[in-house]
C-alpha cells in the first residue's frame, strides 16, 4: 500500500502544480484567468490527496502485502478472494434494469424510469438475498 500511497501523493503534487501553472499562464494571456480548468485541476488534486491519505493510513494498519515485498513469489498472494456465485442471473437483471433506465432517461419517459428503478431494486434484492432463501426455493 505504500507504493500506491506514494503514487497518489506524487499525482497530488502534479495536479496542484499544474493548477498553479495553468492559472499563471491563463492569467498572463489576453483573456482573464480560466477558472473552470483551475477548479477541475484543484479538485482532481484534492481527490488524489484523499486517496493517497487513505492508502497511507491503511498501509500503517495492515501487514506487509506480497506486492510490497520484493522477494515475494506468486504463491505468496494466493488465498480466498471472496465468494462469487458462478451461476447467478441477477447481475444480468441489474444490467438490463440499468439499460432500461438509461433509455428512459434519454427519451424522458418518467414512467419507464420508475419501472426501471423498481426492476433494479428487485434485482439487487435478489442478488443480495440469493443465498438467504430456503433450500426449497432453489
Amino acid at each position: 500500500m505504500k507504493i500506491e500511497a506514494r503514487l497518489f501523493e506524487i499525482l497530488t503534487i502534479f495536479f496542484f502544480g499544474a493548477a498553479i501553472l495553468y492559472g499563471v499562464c491563463t492569467g498572463l494571456s489576453s483573456k482573464n484567468v480560466e477558472w473552470v480548468g483551475i477548479t477541475g485541476m484543484v479538485m482532481t488534486g484534492g481527490l488524489t490527496l484523499i486517496i493517497g491519505t487513505y492508502f497511507r493510513f491503511v498501509a500503517r494498519r495492515v501487514d506487509i502485502r506480497p506486492e510490497d515485498y520484493e522477494e515475494a513469489e506468486i504463491e505468496d498472494g494466493t488465498g480466498e478472494l471472496g465468494f462469487f456465485s458462478p451461476g447467478s442471473w441477477w447481475p444480468i437483471a441489474i444490467a438490463l434494469g440499468a439499460a432500461l433506465l438509461a433509455v428512459a432517461m434519454a427519451t424522458v419517459n418518467f414512467w419507464l424510469a420508475a419501472t426501471a428503478v423498481v426492476a433494479i431494486i428487485m434485482a439487487v434484492g435478489g442478488l443480495v438475498f440469493e443465498y438467504h432463501v430456503g433450500a426449497e426455493k432453489h
